[in-house]
Parts: C-alpha cells; sequence; structure tokens
C-alpha cells in the first residue's frame, strides 16, 4: 500500500518521510488548490528526501483549460523539473465542456516521454468518469495514476464510485485509483474496506489540528499506516 501526502516544503518532506509516507505532492499555493512550487523549492525537496515527489503543474487556480501561453509556462516548469533529474508530475486539463483535453496530454507525452503523470483532481469535474478513464487509459505509459474522490464532494460520499474505478483500472490495466479527497483518519477504514485501492492520498487531515501551517501529527499519520498496511 502507498501512502501519499501533500507537502509544501523541504520540512515538511523531510517529517513526512520520518513518519512513513511512502511518496509526497509537491505544491504550493496549497489555499487556492494547489500550484506550481518555485524552481529552488523543487530543488530542496528533491534533495531532501528519497521517496518519490511528485510536482505539481498548474500554472493559475482559475480553471483546468489551458491557453497557449499557459502551455508555454506549463512545458517551462516541466523543463525546470527534468533539469533538476525529475520526472513525476501532478497534472490535468479539460475542455471546456469538461472532457479531458488529449491535445495537452498528447502534446505533453510526446516532448517528454520520460514523464510519470498523476492526473489530479480536475478528474472529478469531467461528465463520465467511466469515459474519461477510458481516455485517459490511452495514456497509460505517462498517466500512472488518477486522484479523484469519484466526483463527489469526498471520498467517504464517493466510495461506491470509487470501488467501481478501482474495479475498471483493474479489469483494463489502465492507471491506478489513487483516492483523495476529504480522506481522514476516521473515515479511512470504512472506505478502503469498500474501495479496496492500493494507494491513498491526504492532505491536512494527517497535519497537527488539521492546518497544512502546523506539522504533521504522528498519531494520525500511524493510524492511517495501520488502516492501509
Amino acid at each position: 500500500m502507498t501512502l501519499e501526502v501533500i507537502v509544501e516544503n523541504a520540512k515538511d518532506a523531510k517529517q513526512a518521510e520520518e513518519l512513513g509516507a511512502d511518496r509526497l505532492e509537491l505544491v504550493s499555493a496549497i489555499a487556492e488548490g494547489g500550484l506550481t512550487p518555485s524552481y529552488g523549492t523543487m530543488k530542496q525537496v528533491m534533495a531532501s528526501v528519497s521517496i518519490p515527489v511528485q510536482v505539481m503543474i498548474r500554472p493559475h487556480s482559475f480553471h483546468f483549460y489551458y491557453s497557449e501561453n499557459d502551455m508555454e509556462v506549463i512545458r517551462g516548469d516541466i523543463e525546470a523539473l527534468l533539469e533538476l533529474g525529475g520526472n513525476r508530475i501532478v497534472f490535468g486539463a479539460l475542455h471546456r465542456d469538461g472532457t479531458v483535453q488529449e491535445t495537452l496530454l498528447n502534446d505533453l507525452t510526446q516532448r517528454y516521454p520520460q514523464l510519470d503523470i498523476t492526473f489530479h483532481k480536475a478528474f472529478d469535474e469531467v461528465p463520465s468518469l467511466k469515459d474519461a478513464y477510458h481516455t485517459l487509459t490511452a495514456y497509460s505509459a505517462n498517466v500512472k495514476r488518477i486522484l479523484t474522490s469519484g466526483g463527489k464532494k469526498d471520498c467517504l460520499e464517493g466510495a461506491a464510485d470509487l470501488q467501481e474505478l478501482v474495479q475498471l483500472a483493474s479489469s483494463m490495466n489502465g492507471p491506478s485509483i489513487m483516492p483523495g479527497g476529504g480522506l481522514r483518519a476516521a473515515t479511512i477504514a470504512d472506505v478502503h474496506q469498500q474501495v479496496a485501492a492500493e494507494q491513498y492520498h491526504f492532505g491536512k487531515a494527517v497535519r497537527i489540528e488539521g492546518q497544512f501551517s502546523n506539522g504533521f501529527d504522528r498519531e494520525i499519520m500511524q493510524k492511517v499506516k495501520d488502516v492501509i498496511s
């Protein structure tokens, strides 16, 4: 089982690794849902830990459909990450109608075939989760996992949809489903029992007093690890 947690800096990253996190999602501006971190932050975090670091590539928080100007920024940020020796990104792009923006995925995967991509929670805004999953399966050489709460406000409410997606992923041998969004120590057991995913994503729920400004809560981290181990 894999436990992924959100971090914003090297201090967070080191503590998360020490407390048993298996993978990190590095972001900036978490209050805006997570944006691309600075070059300096990427460099420092990647040098601070030995576990995988997935770097958020998101130039703004307005929406998930990107112009060519946005894409120039996105490509530049990816190239900066590659210069640092990384290849793991968190990315998602939609058309205005909510369907997956395949032209951008094509562009990125052809330009940078070494990318390991988590398609983020833009996935929860698509008109059909199953149709979107089928679309992303065509990119499974690069899109390794999908972060989702099953199209609902949190993973507990979306557990039935998450279960179906996990089963679909197994049958199609496509991107893994990573439940995330509203997961808490009090709900992870129920979600895991129904969904049976192999990886889970936590944010502020594993922090002291549930605040990103605080460090990780050792006891809560251990409770989560105990459930999914």
